[in-house]
């Protein structure tokens, strides 16, 4: 689905919505401010519960605009402002539930008219908000490496592989949008949210008092808990990410190398570094003449085709055992059960382990370990990159008999929502994932899935 889809689908139920509104329920105050109540409403709506299916999601990006929050103003006379994002990176899941909550039954005021005012300014400051964010994400693409964004002085030509974050998360993983698009949705929503602070006496009301605060209770308590019900106790019931149960990892993992592999050069830009000329030149016309642009004297931007495939976290599906190779390949072609514990953060350190995440692996994942081994199945934990010493003396402490292997940790958050998280594969398939707290005995895992 694309972003002018999900616009034309929000589009057509506010219509519907409006014509009840003015026409079946009498609020005929502002046709206009009516239609954009049900418009933001339904979109907040919609933004909120594709958020609110995958809050770890919401929580992971949040880290990474910390984390590049944290270096920007290191080096700025802002820099005593540089040890906060850290600390509000370790709150990140709690922030992340409390803006879907917030998004979401702003959504359902917008379209109630519960309490005009104060919904038009909520909305107003969440829009700007998220207008100087998706900014931030977009700007960063003029900002080189090396150079800080405050450094506007220093700015080159817009480059994606510049963005620290190149996607803001505003649908979660159901849709990713370009950074420039997120920004010029939020620029867009800026007009609604001053027309709301203008008129906000005009904005209609539906029900009566009592029925919109129980109304808002009620969305924030079923949005609160299920929300918490897609990472606390199980995994999100509709996965929108890569790793999905059912999906080939071996085929798309293939078709995505062959992809990029297609990919060829369609020509080159050229900027003289004196005198700023450009040049742009067919990768033939550029072969022919490429000794009279030496590199010395001029920056080389390649051109190439967009593959046919856009590549996903599959492609980085990679790990290291305790040999430094790639133990990947070898998985994906095994055509037996193999079951996989990731787990993107071993919580602790070595002789210090967390005694709480100590029992999720001991009491939840060591039991299906430990009989699907005595079964003849494989068993690996993946975990991000660590020391033998710590990965060893974890092992030890759980009793894990197997091996376990090493990769990059973004990686791992993207194949399962759990810490830790148990899933089955064959021949390349992903058969079946399981959060630690409704991982089944392995007796009943080989009633339903090992067949």
């Amino acid at each position: 689905m694309t972003l002018t889809t999900i616009l034309i689908i929000i589009t057509i139920a506010a219509l519907v919505l409006t014509g009840l509104t003015y026409f079946l329920l009498k609020h005929k105050d502002s046709l206009l401010l009516s239609f954009l109540q049900n418009w933001t409403g339904a979109l907040f709506l919609f933004s909120g519960y594709v958020k609110a299916v995958d809050p770890l999601g919401t929580a992971y990006k949040m880290e990474q605009y910390f984390a590049e929050f944290q270096s920007t103003f290191a080096d700025t006379a802002l820099s005593f402002l540089a040890p906060l994002f850290p600390v509000l990176a370790e709150y990140s899941v709690g922030f992340s539930v409390f803006m879907i909550v917030l998004e979401i039954i702003l959504g359902l005021a917008l379209i109630i008219g519960f309490r005009p005012k104060l919904t038009a300014w909520l909305f107003f400051l969440i829009v700007a908000f998220f207008t100087v964010l998706t900014g931030f994400t977009f700007l960063t693409g003029y900002v080189p490496s090396g150079v800080n964004f405050f450094s506007f002085g220093s700015w080159g030509e817009f480059a994606e592989s510049n963005m620290k974050v190149t996607d803001c998360g505003c649908f979660g993983d159901f849709i990713k949008l370009e950074p420039f698009t997120s920004f010029m949705k939020d620029v867009f929503l800026l007009i609604p949210a001053f027309i709301f602070l203008l008129g906000y006496k005009k904005m209609h009301q539906l029900g009566s008092v009592k029925s919109r605060h129980l109304a808002m209770g009620a969305l924030a308590v079923i949005t609160l808990i299920y929300g918490m019900s897609n990472y606390v106790w199980d995994i999100p019931g509709q996965d929108f990410r890569p790793f999905k149960v059912n999906t080939d990892v071996k085929a798309v993992k293939q078709a995505e190398m062959d992809a990029a592999a297609s990919v060829t050069t369609l020509g080159y830009n050229m900027v003289n570094k004196t005198d700023g000329r450009e040049v742009a030149l067919t990768t033939d016309e550029f072969l022919k003449v490429y000794k009279d642009y030496p590199e010395e004297a001029w920056e080389y931007e390649q051109i190439n085709s967009e593959p046919a495939i856009e590549p996903t976290k599959i492609s980085d599906f990679e790990m290291s055992d305790e040999q430094g190779d790639d133990p990947i390949p070898a998985l994906l072609e095994d055509d037996g059960y193999s079951f996989l514990i990731v787990a993107f953060k071993l919580k602790g350190e070595q002789g210090n382990w967390d005694e709480g995440y100590l029992e999720k692996w001991q009491e939840d994942i060591q039991p299906v370990a430990t009989a699907a081994l005595a079964a003849g199945h494989k068993v690996y934990g993946l975990t991000k990159f660590n020391d033998d010493a710590a990965i060893n003396d974890f092992r030890t402490t759980v009793g894990a008999s197997y091996p376990f292997w090493r990769g990059d940790d973004i990686m791992l958050k993207t194949i399962i929502r759990s810490n830790p998280g148990v899933v089955l594969m064959k021949d390349g398939v992903i058969l079946n994932k399981w959060h630690h707290k409704q991982l089944p005995s392995f007796a009943e895992i080989q009633a339903a899935d090992l067949k």
